[in-house]
C-alpha cells in the first residue's frame, strides 16, 4: 500500500503530535491491514543485550509503534563488537522493513575504529528516527578532593596523566567523552577501560578510580543516593533530572557537548512509502505519554532533528576525536 498524506496513520500522526505539543498525547488506533513484509512481526534488532540503555528504549517503542502499524514489534537483542555483529545482519536483511535495527551512538564512533567490516555503514542503512537524547555527566567519587571541573583540571594539569577516569572499554561513549575533554581542557588523563560500564561505575563508586562520564539515565539513582558527585552535565543547557548541576560550559569547557541517543534503521533499499510508514509510527510511539514521561523522568530529551543530518554531524566529530586522540579498538 502506498503511503499517502491522509491515510489513516498520517491522520493520526499529526493528531498526535498535536496534541503532544499541547501537554497530552492521543492513543493511536490500530492501523488498517498491516502491509509491511505482508503483516508478519517486525523484528527490532538491539545491538547491546538486554538491561541496558538501547534495550529500554527497544522495550519502550514497541508497544506503540505496534498499535500504530496494526502487527506486531518483537525486540531481539544482537549483542557483540560494539554493534557491530547486529549491525551486519541488519545490512543484509531484506528491506521490506521486517528487520530494524535499534543502536547506539556508536553507530557514529565505528566507522572510525573498524578498519575493516563486511558490510558499509554509508551505505549499508537509511536512517528513521533518532529516538532520544541523554547528556553524558562527570561523576566522581564521593570523597574525591575535586569539588568542581575547574579543580579537575587544575588538579590534572599540576600532575599530567596523575588522574584516572574509567570507562566501559575503548571507543566507548564514555571513552570518547574523556578523550574530547582532555582535548577541550588541554589535560592529560589515564583511562581505565573496564568491560562494561556496571563494573566501570561500581569501582568509580568504590574509590578505585576517581572518575567517570556516566550516562545520567544510568547514573541518577547513585548520584541521588549519594553513591556518585556530579560536577558536570554534557549539554549545553541544564538537564531537568540535575537541576543544580552545572553544565560544561559553566564549568569552563565550552564545546564539550556529548549525548548518548539510540538510531533506529531500516536495511538500505527500503522502499518511500514504507520507510515512510515506519517514521511516522517511530514518531506516534515517541509521542505516547508513558514513553515521554519515562525518557524524561531518565534526563533525556525527544530527538526533533533530522536523524540523517544528526548521524552526519556526530560521525564527523568522533572521527576527528578518534583520529586526533589515536584511539583504537585494542
Amino acid at each position: 500500500m502506498t503511503s499517502h498524506p491522509r491515510s489513516p496513520l498520517r491522520r493520526t500522526l499529526l493528531m498526535a503530535s498535536a496534541a503532544s505539543l499541547g501537554g497530552f498525547a492521543i492513543t493511536a488506533p490500530r492501523a488498517q491491514g498491516g502491509d509491511i513484509a505482508g503483516g508478519k512481526p517486525i523484528t527490532l534488532v538491539v545491538t547491546y543485550p538486554a538491561g541496558g540503555g538501547a534495550d529500554l528504549m527497544a522495550r519502550l517503542i514497541a508497544p506503540p509503534m505496534a498499535r500504530a502499524l496494526g502487527q506486531p514489534v518483537v525486540v531481539e537483542n544482537k549483542p557483540g563488537a560494539s554493534g557491530t555483529v547486529a549491525a551486519g545482519q541488519v545490512a543484509r536483511a531484506a528491506p521490506d522493513g521486517a528487520t530494524l535495527m535499534l543502536d547506539a551512538s556508536n553507530f557514529a564512533v565505528n566507522p572510525a575504529l573498524f578498519d575493516k567490516l563486511p558490510f558499509d555503514y554509508d551505505k549499508g542503512f537509511v536512517p528513521l528516527a533518532v529516538l532520544a537524547q541523554y547528556p553524558n555527566v562527570l561523576v566522581c567519587t564521593p570523597g574525591f578532593e575535586a569539588k568542581t571541573v575547574a579543580d579537575v583540571v587544575r588538579l590534572a594539569r599540576a600532575k599530567p596523566n596523575g588522574l584516572a577516569y574509567a570507562s566501559s572499554g575503548n571507543g566507548s561513549a564514555q571513552h570518547l567523552a574523556g578523550a574530547l575533554f582532555e582535548q577541550l581542557a588541554k589535560v592529560e588523563l589515564t583511562h581505565v577501560l573496564y568491560r562494561g560500564g556496571g563494573p566501570a561505575m561500581n569501582d568509580v563508586m568504590g574509590g578505585q578510580v576517581p572518575l567517570f562520564f556516566a550516562n545520567v539515565a544510568s547514573s541518577l539513582g547513585h548520584i541521588q543516593g549519594g553513591r556518585l558527585r556530579p560536577l558536570a552535565v554534557t549539554a549545553p543547557f541544564r538537564s531537568r533530572a540535575l537541576p543544580d548541576v552545572p553544565t560544561m560550559v559553566e564549568a569552563g569547557v565550552p564545546g564539550h557537548e556529548v549525548y548518548e541517543w539510540n538510531p533506529v534503521l531500516a536495511p538500505a533499499g527500503i522502499a518511500p512509502a514504507l520507510r515512510d510508514k515506519l517514521r511516522d509510527a517511530i514518531t506516534l510511539a515517541m509521542a505516547d505519554p508513558e514513553v515521554l514521561g519515562r525518557v524524561r523522568a531518565l534526563g533525556g530529551d525527544v530527538f526533533r532533528g533530522d536523524p540523517a543530518q544528526f548521524l552526519s554531524a556526530q560521525r564527523t566529530l568522533w572521527a576527528r576525536v578518534v583520529k586526533e586522540r589515536r584511539i583504537t579498538r585494542e
